[in-house]
């Protein structure tokens, strides 16, 4: 193997003996409202963006001015020489139906198991839909991507807007006028996470390809899926035809027949496995070699139950000493292949570099994103025949080697992120074989550039991945500033609870260390979060549900508004509930609140923005309503306790005058002789003694109780008088003028001696009666006298007890 200098390699430091970390470039982005500095030496600095700097609505880019986009089957912009392309066969069918429906503008999922063709499929529909849709057609990879990354490549793949990154919503916004196929190849994930996709990109047609452990679509979706099965046996021995590049021999056909039928379930005649099958003939034969590695197997057919097994270990064994190198750090990578422009270094041959295209045409690797990795069951096939062994030393190099390269200045970003997987592994190899500094220093190194790369789900794996790595060797300073990182990170992504625990702990960290610069910008970081907290906390005051809690008017309230309004109850079930019931009635509030806030539908018809525009409206509106409520209420409440002389009763007919005391705005055929009239007795309203709230009338039929529990310095005298009126003495008289409701009394004593007040809520001696509120048969009166119960009404009159034995009235008393 090459091995560097120190300068280069060995230790990861610079010619003068700096750690590259630490010499590397900052870079600012555009991060939703944010402006972030990516700082890799005393941690990532993040402030709201300044009115000057903020971008402006990106451009559109046009099919033709977009980068070239690498197919599915093979990373863009890493192509090895000398990779050998087969033919699709057996797949005419699923072709044009996959291109029917996507013109159609239906989105499709492709499922079938690794090695089933479907990458190449994929490639073959994007060319047959080319220029269906008006922004053409983009290619992504959903290997090790979240639905935010994904959204964030399509972003990228058709807007104009370089180091941005905007906020979820506003990439929804943007991506609603996006109208192009999408093909999503090695998708990771479905059920609501893809309906986030979709939900997102309305006008968007997706071809998805996915193997049959991926969640499936939910049924609100409405993704079709197309199932991709084998090759006929017919079909298995054309490829192997092609793959070889020539005709098969007698015996190489019967070989060809026993793999395809030993084959079971869902592996018969995969290509990736005759694509195998050919690297095999094409490098010795049928026939295994003496002493070969295979276990389990017929040595003349190759099949059995360790087929797979020996076929690989077979091909590997044949193959050039660099492509076998090359398999080998594979493994050590967890089966990520690093670039073929990496592999010269890392095996120490300058023609490595084609050891790719060596493996990719024995079937051994299949492109995942921008790089290669091995195929399914490959890595477990080479460890089992030793190709595991020195693995840790080989990661070890593989981190000193990258940790080198991604402080090169002359290493762009977007290359360095499109090999993060490969870091990834680098990193947790490292680890994993006991070299914990070594993977502390590569994660520092790599961190800042995967961030300014935008891959922030890579940036978020490498940035833990460093910061365990660091608790295990004891560094310290390494953890508090992956602790700054991820607290930066999950504050960009609006994780404002996880942004302040891992700031939070950076800062203590670095307050130990007594790093004054790192602690200052943790503490920015830290100001910023509590301030979005702030704010976040306000916004959710004013929600529909807090608006109608924090205004909720009382129910006895309310049913005095009801019925001043005229409302109606909802049946016979809400009269029978008493007034303590909490579902008497609704309040007001609530119902006004729930009557501003339609249920906003959820999926690709309405944009989010204006929702979220229009549930501000209604939350303004709603909380004004309340308002205005409220204060009706109230001032209704002080206008019946302390209503001045001549304020009309709403009780009282407009046509009715002061001095009539023979009509009433109830009964206009009532008089004082009536049986109404005695067993209803009208309410009474302040006078110029009162000092409490009036009673109304009550509902309820009237049943007169004896009085009890009366205060002795009650003036009494009176005698019990049939009829239900409570006697008084002789020096009771009616207050003159002094009315609630607009009526007035002239001054006489009253022909029965007075009258008793039947108070709404049971009113005692001195006690004050609540408008609207139930009726208590049985009130009490002065000296034992006997009370009537009132009904219904809501006069504004008021009861003074103890004060000479005078009553007020709300309505006029007749006269005897």
């Amino acid at each position: 193997m090459v091995q560097h200098d120190n300068g280069q390699h060995g230790d990861v430091d610079g010619g003068d003996g700096t750690d590259p970390a630490r010499t590397a470039r900052m870079v600012r982005l555009i991060a939703g409202p944010h402006l972030l500095t990516v700082n890799p030496v005393d941690g990532s600095e993040i402030e709201p963006c300044p009115p000057g700097e903020l971008p402006g609505t990106p451009r559109k880019l046009t099919p033709a001015h977009r980068p070239a986009q690498g197919s599915s089957a093979t990373p863009a912009g890493g192509t090895p020489a000398g990779a050998f392309a087969l033919p699709m066969l057996e797949r005419d069918e699923e072709r044009e139906q996959l291109a029917r429906q996507l013109a159609r503008g239906r989105s499709i999922r492709l499922t079938g198991p690794s090695g089933a063709g479907r990458s190449t499929l994929l490639d073959a529909v994007a060319e047959d839909v080319a220029g269906l849709a008006p922004d053409g057609v983009v290619r992504l990879s959903g290997y090790h991507r979240t639905p935010a990354d994904l959204l964030q490549e399509l972003f990228a793949a058709v807007y104009d807007a370089p180091r941005q990154r905007p906020a979820s919503e506003e990439v929804r916004m943007v991506l609603r006028d996006v109208g192009a196929i999408v093909v999503l190849d090695d998708l990771e994930f479905g059920g609501a996470a893809l309906d986030e996709l979709l939900d997102a990109t309305p006008e968007c047609a997706y071809l998805l390809a996915a193997t049959p452990d991926v969640a499936a679509p939910s049924a609100e979706s409405r993704v079709e899926e197309v199932l991709l099965s084998g090759l006929s046996r017919t079909g298995s021995l054309e490829l192997l035809e092609h793959a070889v590049r020539r005709p098969l021999t007698n015996e190489e056909t019967d070989w060809a027949s026993d793999l395809w039928f030993a084959s079971e379930g869902a592996s018969e005649g995969l290509p990736l496995r005759l694509v195998r099958a050919g690297a095999l003939l094409l490098h010795g034969g049928v026939r295994e070699p003496a002493g070969g590695t295979d276990t389990g197997t017929d040595s003349e057919t190759g099949t059995g139950s360790g087929a797979d097994t020996g076929m690989t270990a077979r091909i590997a064994d044949r193959l050039t000493p660099a492509a076998r190198d090359a398999l080998r750090f594979a493994v050590a990578l967890a089966g990520e292949l690093p670039h073929h422009t990496q592999l010269p270094a890392l095996v120490g041959d300058p023609q490595a570099g084609e050891a790719v295209a060596e493996l990719a045409a024995a079937g051994l690797v299949t492109a995942a994103g921008a790089h290669y990795r091995l195929a399914a069951s490959v890595a477990e096939d080479l460890t089992r025949a030793g190709y595991a062994d020195g693995a840790d030393a080989r990661a070890l190099t593989a981190a000193q080697h990258y940790g080198w390269w991604v402080g090169h200045p002359a290493v762009i970003p977007e290359r360095i992120g499109a090999e993060a997987d490969v870091l990834l592994a680098a990193v947790h190899g490292a680890q994993r074989g006991g070299h914990a500094s070594a993977a502390v220093l590569l994660a520092h190194a790599a961190a800042p550039i995967v961030a300014a790369a935008l891959r922030w789900s890579a940036w978020d794996r490498v940035l833990r991945g460093g910061l365990e790595a660091a608790r295990t060797a004891g560094e310290v300073a390494e953890e508090a500033y992956f602790h700054h990182e991820l607290g930066v990170l999950a504050l960009c992504t609006g994780r404002l609870e996880r942004a302040n625990t891992e700031l939070e702990a950076s800062i203590g960290l670095r307050g130990v260390l007594a790093d004054h610069r790192g602690t200052v910008a943790g503490r920015r970081a830290l100001a910023l979060v509590t301030d979005l907290r702030a704010a976040a906390e306000q916004a959710s005051a004013v929600t529909p549900g807090a608006a109608a809690a924090s205004h909720a008017v009382p129910a006895d309230v309310t049913a005095r508004l009801r019925k001043a309004l005229g409302v109606v109850g909802g049946g016979p079930a809400d009269s029978a509930k008493g007034a303590d019931s909490p579902d008497a009635t609704p309040t007001v509030a609530a119902t006004a609140a729930h009557s501003a806030y339609p249920a906003t539908p959820t999926g690709s018809g309405g944009s989010p923005l204006a929702g979220t525009r229009r549930n501000l409206v209604a939350a303004g509106a709603g909380a004004v309503l309340v308002a205005v409520l409220g204060t009706i209420v109230t001032l209704g409440g002080a206008s019946d306790e302390n209503a001045p002389p001549g304020q009309v009763n709403p009780r009282q007919s407009s046509s009715q005058q002061e001095d009539d005391k023979e009509l009433t705005a109830d009964d206009p055929e009532s008089s004082e002789d009536s049986p109404e009239s005695r067993s209803t007795s009208r309410s009474e309203s302040p006078g110029p003694t009162s000092e409490s709230p009036g009673a109304s009338e009550s509902a309820s039929g009237a049943s007169p109780s004896d009085s009890s529990s009366q205060p002795d310095d009650t003036p009494s005298g009176s005698d019990s008088v049939p009829g239900g009126s409570g006697g008084s003495s002789s020096s009771s008289t009616s207050t003159d003028g002094g009315t609630g409701n607009g009526g007035t009394d002239t001054g006489g004593s009253t022909t029965d001696g007075g009258t008793s007040t039947g108070a709404d809520g049971g009113t005692t001696d001195g006690g004050s009666t609540t408008d609207g509120g139930s009726t208590t048969d049985g009130g009490s009166t002065a000296d034992g006298g006997t009370t009537t119960t009132t009904t219904g009404g809501s006069a504004a009159g008021s009861t003074t007890s103890g004060s000479s034995g005078t009553t007020t009235s709300g309505s006029p008393t007749p006269s005897g």
